[in-house]
C-alpha cells in the first residue's frame, strides 16, 4: 500500500479525485532552498484543464503549503502541499461502482483493495492526483535551476503528427516552460490540436509521445546495476498515469543500428570530456556522462471515451456494455508533460542527494 517514491528526497501522494483534497508531502529537501509561489502556480496552470482539448472539469488548483517553508525558504522539514477538490460530479460514477471501465484501474483496484477503494472519478488512481506531484516538483525544478540543471519536455508526437527535434536545448527549454501546449513547431501544434478535436467529435481519444531533455547534470550520477539513472527515471515515469513506454537516447532504434553507428565517440577541448554524438541519451553504464539526458515516454489514449464498449460487472461476473458519461479529456499528453518534468526533477534531486549529500542543492551544486 505504498505511495512514497525516493530514498533521500522523497515524495508521498495522498487523496482521491472526488475526496476533500489531494496533495503531496516532500521530505528530505535541504534547508535554505528558495521557493517561488508564483512558479508553483505557473506549473499548476500548465497541468490544469484550460481548453476544449481537456476535460470540462474546472479546478482552481490553488496550492496550500502547510509546513516546511518559512518566508519563502525551505526549513529542511517535510513540506506538505494540499489542493482542495471543488468541481466534483460524483453522481457520474454511481453506476460504475462494480463495472470495469476498459483501460482503467477499476478492476485491478478492486482486487488490490478488496472493494474498499474510493471509485469516484478513479479515486486514488485518477490523473487528478498528479496535481500534488506537480506542486512538489515545482520546488525541485527551482532548486535544480539554481545550480544550472534545466529540464524541458515537448510533445514529440500526437495522433501521428510529429514535432521537430530539440535544436538549441537551452533556448527550447526556455520556450517550452511558457507553453500550455508544448510543441516546438507551431504549425505542427495546430495539426495536433485539430486531430485531438476530431477524436473528441467522434467520442474518442488520442495518445502521444513526450520527449524530455535534461541539461547541466554532472557526470557520475547513478549506479551500475539496480539503481541505474535509467532504471530510476523509468520507475518514476511508469508511475505517471497513462505512461506505457520509456526509451533513452535512440532507444529501440538501436536494434537497427551497427555498433559503429550506435557508439558515441569521445572528445575533449582540453577542459571537458564530451561525446560528439549522444545516441545513448547521456547515460552509460547506468551513470550520467555529462551530456544532455534525453528520453521519451509514450502516453496512451485517454481510456475514458464516449463509445459503447464491452466489459464486465466484476462482482456479478456478468458481461455487460458500457457507455461512459461525465467529463473527460480527449487527450492528456499536453497536460502530462509538466507531470513528467516534475517527476524528473524530483528523481534528480533524490539521486544528487544520494551522490553528493543532502545539502548538495543548498551548497550551489559543488561536486568537488
Amino acid at each position: 500500500m505504498k505511495n512514497t517514491f525516493g530514498e533521500s528526497v522523497c515524495v508521498t501522494l495522498f487523496g482521491e479525485s472526488h475526496g476533500n483534497a489531494i496533495g503531496a508531502i516532500l521530505d528530505g529537501m535541504a534547508p535554505g532552498i528558495r521557493v517561488d509561489a508564483n512558479f508553483i502556480a505557473h506549473q499548476m496552470q500548465l497541468r490544469r484543464s484550460v481548453s476544449s482539448l481537456s476535460t470540462a472539469r474546472k479546478e482552481i488548483d490553488e496550492v496550500e503549503i502547510l509546513s516546511g517553508i518559512r518566508d519563502g525558504i525551505t526549513t529542511g522539514t517535510p513540506i506538505a502541499f494540499m489542493i482542495r477538490n471543488q468541481d466534483t460530479h460524483s453522481k457520474d460514477y454511481e453506476a460504475l461502482e462494480t463495472v470495469a471501465r476498459p483501460g482503467h484501474a477499476d478492476y485491478t483496484a478492486y482486487c488490490k483493495y478488496h472493494g474498499f477503494s474510493d471509485t469516484r472519478g478513479g479515486g486514488h488512481f485518477s490523473g487528478r492526483i498528479t496535481a500534488g506531484l506537480v506542486a512538489a516538483g515545482a520546488v525541485a525544478i527551482t532548486a535544480l535551476s539554481e545550480i544550472g540543471i534545466h529540464i524541458g519536455t515537448h510533445i514529440a508526437k500526437c495522433a501521428g503528427i510529429c514535432d521537430r527535434n530539440f535544436e538549441d536545448y537551452q533556448k527550447d527549454i526556455t520556450a517550452l516552460s511558457e507553453m500550455p501546449f508544448a510543441v516546438l513547431d507551431t504549425n505542427k501544434a495546430e495539426k495536433m490540436r485539430a486531430e485531438i478535436e476530431s477524436a473528441k467529435a467522434d467520442g474518442d481519444s488520442v495518445g502521444g509521445i513526450l520527449e524530455t531533455v535534461v541539461i547541466g547534470l554532472p557526470a557520475g550520477v547513478g549506479e551500475p546495476w539496480f539503481d541505474t539513472l535509467e532504471s530510476v527515471l523509468a520507475h518514476g515515469m511508469f508511475s505517471v498515469p497513462a505512461v506505457k513506454g520509456v526509451e533513452f537516447g535512440k532507444g529501440f532504434a538501436f536494434s537497427d543500428m551497427r555498433g559503429s553507428e550506435a557508439n558515441d565517440a569521445y572528445a575533449s577541448n582540453g577542459e571537458a570530456v564530451f561525446t560528439t554524438t549522444n545516441h545513448n541519451g547521456g547515460i552509460l553504464g547506468g551513470i550520467s556522462n555529462g551530456m544532455p539526458i534525453l528520453f521519451r515516454t509514450a502516453i496512451k489514449p485517454t481510456p475514458s471515451i464516449y463509445k459503447k464498449q464491452n466489459t464486465v460487472d466484476f462482482v456479478k461476473k456478468e458481461n455487460t456494455e458500457l457507455v461512459i458519461h461525465g467529463r473527460h479529456d480527449p487527450a492528456i499528453v499536453h497536460r502530462a508533460r509538466v507531470v513528467v518534468d516534475s517527476m524528473t526533477a524530483l528523481i534528480l534531486c533524490d539521486m544528487l542527494a544520494l551522490r553528493y549529500g543532502t545539502d548538495f542543492l543548498k551548497n550551489g551544486g559543488n561536486t568537488k
